[in-house]
């Protein structure tokens, strides 16, 4: 250890370049030092490990002895190391290196693994971290500082962010194809309200959203209604006919393509809200999180599922 302490990048640089110029005066020239500074680099790695590291016979070239062989071979798999962590460093400071850690709400998690492919491909040395929860979650880690960026529908109050609207959000009212209502023009609030209302649970942005929208319509009068823990599981109830909902098109769009469900003309309906990617604003975006904001950015609408306007 004593001899690793003594070493230096000087007298590393000055043995392999005079074993492979095979002379102490190109050498010191190659480095931009006089022959006698070389000379003295080479005699104190001598004295370091105890043994001759280049020999010559004569007036000849100098060679590595197998003891300088061997520092030599570590030298390169250190210069080697040295480059891949400068190379490192200057991605890190140009923003195309690193890790981003990625918040979406659940309702978001139908797009969210699509801008994390088409980020790998752009920018293969971006680790991003996907981490999806409810709305109340997502927040949560926003005050705690454990996101870089998130991607919800309304901002936060608190914690204070700064947020780019990247598309529409529109919430629908789903229904199976063999339901009462479906295909029928100017339904009544009362005829809606009758059904079973299949509900997110409680720290979703969705149940928020549906609960003020029914509330608005029913002028607060109560409904029967029933709460599940994630869009699929709402889907899969509507599909089964066990109740309607309402929810974002987002999560829905492959299942009404399909005719699987189909959405019902209520007044009101669809609600428009948009999609914000968002940071906290008292930690600026450095680095790889800038390059991912500028690239999700420049994306924007494209990310998500379009949206038929009639």
């Amino acid at each position: 250890m004593r001899r690793l302490a003594s070493l230096t990048l000087k007298q590393l640089r000055s043995l392999e370049a005079v074993e492979r110029t095979g002379s102490i005066s190109r050498a010191a020239e190659e480095l931009g030092l006089t022959a006698p500074a070389v000379h003295s680099q080479l005699k104190a790695l001598d004295q370091t490990f105890g043994c001759v590291l280049l020999t010559r016979a004569g007036a000849g070239k100098f060679h590595a002895t197998p003891e300088g062989a061997a520092l030599l071979q570590a030298w390169e798999t250190a210069e080697a190391g040295f480059r891949r962590a400068l190379q490192r460093i200057d991605a890190l400071q140009k923003g195309m290196a690193g890790s981003v850690v990625l918040g979406v709400v659940s309702t978001g998690k139908y797009f969210a693994p699509g801008i994390v492919a088409r980020l790998r491909k752009a920018c293969p040395e971006i680790e991003n971290i996907l981490e999806v929860g409810n709305r109340d979650r997502i927040i949560a880690a926003l005050q705690d500082g454990a996101l870089d960026l998130a991607i919800m529908g309304r901002p936060p109050r608190e914690p204070a962010v700064e947020a780019l609207s990247i598309g529409d959000h529109p919430h629908v009212l789903i229904a199976p194809p063999d339901h009462p209502l479906a295909g029928r023009a100017e339904i009544t609030a009362e005829e809606v309200l009758s059904d079973m209302i299949l509900m997110r649970e409680p720290g979703s942005g969705t149940r928020i959203l549906a609960t003020r929208f029914l509330d608005r319509i029913g002028e607060g009068k109560p409904y029967a209604r029933a709460e599940m823990n994630s869009n699929e599981t709402i889907k899969q109830a509507v599909i089964a006919g066990l109740g309607i909902a309402l929810i974002s098109y987002h999560t829905v769009a492959e299942e009404l393509r399909s005719g699987r469900l189909v959405t019902l003309d209520l007044p009101g309906l669809p609600i428009m809200r948009h999609w914000f990617l968002l940071h906290r604003a008292d930690m600026p975006i450095t680095g790889a999180a800038r390059t991912v904001w500028d690239f999700i950015a420049a994306e924007r609408a494209g990310f998500l599922p379009s949206w038929p306007v009639a």
